[in-house]
């Protein structure tokens, strides 16, 4: 059943959201969010070229040919993540400086590979620019929430202004990390009654990343 582009755009936000359902893109995710601006600059990078990157590929899908087409996305994704770095290094220095390696990386962020195999390979130019709006929308919003709650309890701060001056210091480590995230999974476990993502295939036809293993096995029923 097609999806309406209501529902492509507003997917990633709860029901499959990057980071808290599919449980992609977690090392960024706990690195970058001890602070919110941090976070929000993170998020606002892997936006950028996940929503150019599945646009490119949704228009190249037809001419690139299937054997090559992981190098092809590659290629692709790099080249948005280069032009990103450099205006984020141009206009951004303190932001370029605080993400670091993690800037770089986003060329190798499961999230951004995932949605070009499982999407924009597969759907048009307009509904594949919809799903990165969508996913990035979401996959920024985790991460906003997760520095805004770490740099408030860690350092008694949001955005830099000084909110209270009683901060628990494991907040801004990464135990804090893990312990806003398991809170924030838990959270929207809660709020979806455990119906985020219905997860029936345990085969790797259902894994973002089954085009990086070059295995496949057989389909696994639920319960097997």
């Amino acid at each position: 059943m097609k999806k309406s582009k209501l529902s492509i755009l507003t997917n990633g936000i709860i029901k499959e959201n990057p980071v808290l359902v599919l449980v992609l893109g977690t090392c960024p995710t706990l690195a970058t969010t001890t602070s919110a601006i941090n976070a929000v600059g993170m998020g606002i990078a892997a936006t950028v070229v996940l929503i150019f990157s599945n646009l490119f590929i949704s228009l190249l899908k037809n001419i690139i040919p299937d054997k090559v087409r992981i190098p092809c996305y590659i290629v692709v994704i790099a080249g948005f993540v280069t032009i990103v770095e450099m205006v984020v290094h141009a206009y951004a220095l303190d932001l370029y400086n605080a993400l670091g390696v993690f800037l770089p990386l986003i060329v190798v962020n499961c999230i951004i590979f995932g949605r070009a195999e499982m999407f924009a390979s597969k759907n048009s130019p307009i509904d594949s620019v919809l799903d990165g709006v969508g996913m990035g929308l979401g996959f920024t919003l985790t991460l906003f929430m997760m520095g805004g709650i770490r740099e408030l309890l860690g350092s008694g701060s949001i955005f830099g202004i000084q909110v209270w001056g009683s901060p628990i210091g494991i907040f801004s480590q990464a135990p804090g990390g893990f312990i806003v995230f398991g809170c924030l999974v838990a959270l929207v476990g809660v709020i979806t009654k455990g119906k985020a993502i219905k997860k029936k295939d345990f085969s790797c036809e259902g894994c973002p990343s089954a085009a990086f293993c070059g295995q496949a096995q057989l389909p696994v029923k639920e319960g097997e």
